[in-house]
């Protein structure tokens, strides 16, 4: 029983964090663009692949916490 609750707040943990990551990511290129606007199609390109690793990792992580539910 407690397993689940430990393995939910694990899961909610990696959501949080990749929240966090991909908001990070695009304020940095916001400011970035607006630092250097004849740039913004590489910084765009870097941002997107960027926030694709984090949901690729958190995506992992939610898998990883959802696993240690119980089957009951």
């Amino acid at each position: 029983m407690m397993t689940g609750s430990i393995a939910a707040i694990g899961a909610g943990i990696a959501v949080l964090g990749a929240g966090l990551g991909i908001g990070k990511i695009g304020g940095s290129a916001m400011d970035a663009i607006a630092r250097q606007p004849e740039a913004s199609g590489k910084i765009q390109t870097a941002m997107i692949i960027a926030a694709a690793l984090i949901e690729g990792v958190a995506l992992f992580g939610v898998v990883v916490g959802l696993l240690g539910l119980d089957p009951k």
